[in-house]
């Protein structure tokens, strides 16, 4: 019974947040990873682009909920995801006409393009807390848990109680359709082989036939749909706030890199393993030692390796040390 309720323990404040946030992380590095596959250049704009997406999506929900529109138990900021995509997907080509596109065609070293993104982030970051400020925006709605710490108490007799977040499920169960979607396009798709031809030899493509303007466009469609996605998820299980998001610009890139970058396989394997070792490095085990240990036994201390404030020093740490011995990352980056 002690080894059940330690187990729980490690699940309710362990494995189910990171499930979750590995979820998040996955979605961003995946749009990370396809602009760097098509682009060629690391989008250092991509946080705030998940930013003003999830802006979108707050006041199309504010705007439903005025209309009284509902859909419990489900929150109705996932019915706002679809139009906060597009109205990301638009702003991303305007972005690309009167930016990036012009540095394509002058064919810039891509220092030039990492230069320019990091401009690019800048404006939407001063774009965003002038519209909505910079204070936090809570829009989730419907029910809160899809089973409480109480309830499972209740049902299992154990001293302690699992808590499953509504929102926690729908992130998961969300990513991973999006995930399944974007492999089955890039893999059995026309428009999704023209992507991965077009990554892997951009001269050979042209010769092929393929429409570079055509892939530009639904590349950036792709990573709008991403953002927008990670970012209202993300928004609907913490809470929204524009700094946060430029914060998620480091666990993000690292997911990207640890997996291989380029590699949208290895994106999402290195969205759960930065999601992992954040929570679990800076979880204090103190009341699981307290269910495994005798009672002579039990450690004074909290028995954590950092603070929870230092846990984008995890992502840091291990973004580092892949770069220096394993630079591909886990999987070799391709776009298939």
């Amino acid at each position: 019974m002690e080894l059940l309720n330690a187990a729980i323990v490690l699940a309710n404040f362990i494995v189910v947040p990171a499930l979750s946030y590995g979820s998040q992380l996955a979605l961003g590095a995946l749009g990370v990873t396809l602009i760097y596959s098509v682009f060629r250049f690391a989008d250092f704009a991509h946080g705030d682009t998940m930013s003003i997406a999830t802006m979108m999506a707050i006041f199309v929900t504010w705007w439903l909920q005025a209309q009284g529109v509902g859909i419990a138990p489900l929150p109705i900021g996932l019915l706002a995801i679809p139009v906060a995509a597009v109205g990301t997907g638009i702003l991303l080509l305007v972005i690309d006409r009167l930016v990036y596109r012009h540095y394509r065609r002058a064919r810039a070293p891509l220092i030039t393009f990492v230069i320019v993104s990091v401009g690019v982030m800048l404006m939407l970051n001063g774009l965003t807390r002038f519209i909505i400020g910079p204070g936090e925006q809570r829009f989730a709605d419907g029910a809160r848990f899809i089973i409480s710490a109480s309830e499972f108490k209740q049902l299992t007799g154990l001293r302690e109680g699992l808590a499953i977040k509504t929102t926690q499920v729908i992130t998961f169960a969300t990513a991973w359709a999006f995930m399944a979607f974007l492999f089955w396009f890039l893999k059995f798709t026309r428009t999704g082989t023209a992507i991965r031809a077009f990554s892997d030899n951009e001269e050979l493509a042209l010769l092929s036939g393929i429409s570079p303007k055509r892939v530009v466009t639904i590349c950036w469609l792709l990573v709008a749909l991403s953002a927008t996605i990670a970012g209202t998820l993300y928004g609907l299980d913490k809470v929204y706030k524009p700094f946060n998001y430029f914060q998620l610009l480091l666990p993000i890139f690292a997911a990207a890199v640890v997996g291989g970058m380029g590699s949208p396989t290895g994106a999402v394997l290195g969205g759960y393993l930065i999601a992992f070792s954040e929570i679990a490095i800076t979880y204090a085990y103190k009341r699981v030692a307290g269910y495994l240990l005798p009672e002579s036994w039990q450690p004074e201390g909290l028995l954590q390796l950092l603070f929870t404030d230092y846990k984008f020093a995890v992502s840091f740490g291990i973004l580092v040390v892949v770069l220096i011995f394993r630079p591909t990352g886990l999987i070799r980056g391709h776009p298939g």
